[in-house]
């Protein structure tokens, strides 16, 4: 569960990154790295994006409010 918390954290950030960009500059890095915002491509990558963010609110529902972003390690002395 935590290296899908890690992947949907980066997938939420390109996204922001891409509506910060979109919404100053009028530039749509998904679409120009595409060629297009209905390219195959960007649609894939919109759609990760969207299940990143949904995964992201169901998430702490599912783990009693903990959104694990480390694993559990257990330190051994001796």
């Amino acid at each position: 569960m935590v290296i899908a918390n890690l992947i949907s954290y980066v997938l939420v950030l390109l996204g922001a990154l891409n509506w910060g960009l979109f919404g100053i500059f009028n530039f749509n890095l998904v679409s120009a790295i595409f060629m297009g915002p209905r390219a195959v491509g960007s649609i894939i990558i919109y759609s990760l994006i969207t299940l990143a963010a949904i995964w992201l609110i169901i998430s702490p529902i599912i783990t009693n409010g903990a959104l694990k972003l480390r694993g559990n390690r257990v330190v051994r002395e001796g």
